[in-house]
């Protein structure tokens, strides 16, 4: 980022600055701060510049720049079309005498600030920014933005309520000489959003300037100021999505995408409490080449929904300002893991004891786990599985408590599992917590997108966690065990052989660790273990049927009775007979998994391999405490529900195995 200071004083005085083409801490450069160097040269070795500024309380008099390197533009102003906007010369302006950092310099441009002190144009004392451009790719951002204001003049309203407002440009023949450009554009206070963001006390200082009251907050659907801190960060954050959405959607309703949505070019002003959006010195025509280009189209309108997912996730999660962990979360990405496993992987990534807390996990995880559900959408591999904008400002993460919002079937799968997941992870498994459980996955099965084999020939392949079982609690339980043995992840890996024909070959990886002593040890580490279950499968269509009432209770387990029959009951109101059949099926489609040998490896470090009678006591008790499918594949019968996040497998008893799709980063 470039930073450049001017120092006005009442006699013309000559002032240098380096300029330096890195990001500097959050702060601004008072006129005492600002070095006053002789003109001695900078070793070949570092990359600055200098500027060197005359001004005077009379007149202003052009400005004169010393480079390192000459850089000659290649476009001229002749011949452009510049009349939608205003042509400015020098005395217009009176150069501030103080240059904040937060304007999204870069290593070929000068930013300056400056006060327009022509009292004949419209503009008359309005803080403006002047941006020098000195590279021929710099010049032409700059002319790319006064041509893109050309083409939404037509709705100025929203261009002014929505996006950083370019005013025109300084016209003076000895800056054409030097081969550079100034771009005159609005000011909208000190700081870019990746700055407040960097601020300790961000979210108040955020709110004091958005000047949050009842009636601002209806924006996104609200009625109430304060609260949690869960809930003001989430309030702060509807609002600066639902803008630059709506910022957005009007460059893309327009032929046109922004292609540089980041943290820098995102500013707020204080004025009409509305997010801007950068210059759009980098935006693309989606019909370049040709009206009928939709190919175009939507690979940009996907990049610019994908950047707008990176700056969502670095305000909810704070954490991923860091660039190391951020770099994770792109390489997360890049090796083609799917978006919606996110929560999976922020999880064991992101620090339990972090200084930012768990604020951003809340707010992600709040009604039924939508924020997750929103950034799966914003981030998916493919372009054409990208939200829009539109879409995007009528999903529940956005939408506040006062506005009722429709959710899609697409999301109340999402919310069930999202629950589903949370009640593992939140309680201790008592029989209302498993009636609920097993009632969740009734109804995920009932509502299965995919119940087709060729689908779950392509979902099915991966790495899956065991999150939940309804036959059996995973780990320790009340009882006393013969020997301390805690089970850590347990996995099931599933992988094809060949595309065209399949089997599966299904390995259960399952690692503990062996306590040894008599007492519990503070940290609980002790020896490690590992078992592994490896089978082929085979896939064939099936169905599975609902048992009449009369044989149900005879058959089935009180606790499958209960979901099942919950289930059913809930299906047949009116909100879901939309959504389904107008009677209840007898039967679902499933897909059926039968298999072949097993094969059973187990690894165990010292000082168990010396003592085979412990071991096997280890073996029985790392067996007591996992499902016995787990430890048997040949009791998974069948799959019952898949997508891109879960999947459900039913064993021979009618125990249902929950899982959720782990990363390959794992």
């Amino acid at each position: 980022m470039a930073l450049f200071g001017v120092h006005s004083t009442s006699l013309i005085e000559t002032v240098e600055v380096p300029c330096y083409r890195y990001n500097l801490p959050t702060s601004l450069i008072k006129p005492s701060c600002l070095p006053r160097m002789g003109k001695t040269r900078v070793s070949s070795s570092k990359q600055t510049s200098h500027v060197r500024c005359s001004l005077s309380r009379e007149a202003l008099s052009p400005m004169e720049y010393e480079e390192d390197a000459g850089v000659s533009s290649s476009d001229s102003l002749e011949g452009e079309e510049f009349s939608h906007v205003i042509k400015f010369k020098f005395s217009d302006f009176k150069i501030s005498d103080r240059v904040s950092i937060g304007l999204g310099g870069r290593g070929d441009e000068a930013v300056f600030e400056a006060i327009i002190d022509d009292p004949d144009s419209p503009l008359h004392n309005t803080k403006v920014v002047l941006r020098r451009l000195t590279s021929a790719q710099a010049q032409r951002r700059g002319k790319r933005a006064i041509q893109v204001l050309k083409k939404l003049a037509r709705r100025k309203s929203m261009y002014h309520s929505y996006s950083m407002q370019v005013h025109g440009y300084v016209c003076s023949q000895a800056m054409e000489d030097e081969g550079s450009f100034i771009l005159v554009h609005g000011y909208h206070d000190s700081f870019s959003l990746r700055h407040w963001l960097r601020q300790s006390d961000w979210l108040p200082t955020l709110e004091a300037t958005l000047a949050l009251d009842e009636e601002s907050v209806r924006r996104v659907g609200d009625d109430t100021v304060g609260g949690p801190a869960v809930t003001r960060q989430l309030r702060v954050t509807r609002l600066v999505m639902r803008d630059l959405l709506i910022g957005v959607n009007y460059l893309h309703s327009h032929g046109l995408a922004h292609t540089e949505l980041r943290l820098e070019n995102v500013h707020i002003s204080p004025v009409d409490r509305h997010i801007k959006v950068g210059i759009f010195g980098n935006a693309a025509d989606f019909f370049e080449d040709g009206p009928n280009n939709a190919d175009r189209e939507q690979m940009m309108i996907a990049f610019d929904m994908r950047c707008l997912g990176f700056i969502m996730i670095k305000m909810v999660l704070r954490e991923l300002m860091d660039p190391v962990i951020f770099n994770k979360f792109k390489a997360f990405l890049n090796k083609g893991n799917d978006p919606s496993c996110l929560r999976e992987f922020i999880l064991r990534t992101i620090n339990r004891n972090s200084s930012h807390g768990n604020v951003g996990l809340q707010m992600l995880d709040r009604n039924w786990g939508a924020g997750w559900h929103l950034l799966s959408l914003l981030l998916a591999a493919k372009p054409r599985d990208r939200i829009r904008c539109l879409d995007a400002l009528r999903h529940p993460f956005l939408c506040g408590p006062r506005w009722r919002v429709d959710p899609s079937m697409d999301f109340i799968r999402w919310s069930l599992g999202s629950t589903a997941v949370r009640i593992t992870e939140e309680y201790i498994y008592g029989q209302q917590q498993r009636i609920r459980l097993a009632h969740f996955l009734e109804l995920m099965e009932m509502l299965n997108p995919y119940s087709k084999r060729k689908n779950w020939l392509g979902f099915l392949p991966g790495r899956w966690r065991l999150v939940y079982c309804t036959g059996r609690h995973l780990g320790l339980t009340t009882r006393q065990p013969p020997s301390r043995v805690l089970i850590g992840d347990v996995h099931l890996t599933i992988t094809g052989q060949s595309k065209s024909k399949p089997p599966f070959s299904f390995t259960s990886d399952v690692g503990f660790q062996v306590l040894v002593g008599n007492d519990w040890p503070h940290d609980k580490v002790g020896t490690d273990g590992k078992l592994q279950v490896t089978s082929t499968f085979k896939l064939t269509t099936g169905k599975r049927f609902y048992l009449k009432e009369e044989n149900s209770t005879q058959n089935l387990p009180s606790i499958a009775t209960n979901a099942q029959e919950s289930a059913i009951k809930k299906l047949s109101g009116k909100k879901w007979k939309k959504s389904l059949h107008k009677e209840f099926p007898s039967s679902l489609p499933v897909v059926k998994l039968v298999s072949s040998d097993i094969d059973v490896t187990v690894a165990l470090n010292e000082p168990l391999t010396r003592d085979i009678g412990a071991a096997q006591v280890v073996i029985n008790e790392v067996r007591m405490q996992i499902p016995p499918e787990m430890f048997d594949l040949s009791k998974i019968v069948c799959g019952t529900y898949i997508d891109s996040r879960m999947l459900v497998l039913r064993s021979v008893n009618g125990s249902a195995l929950l899982f959720t799709r782990a990363s390959s980063i794992d």
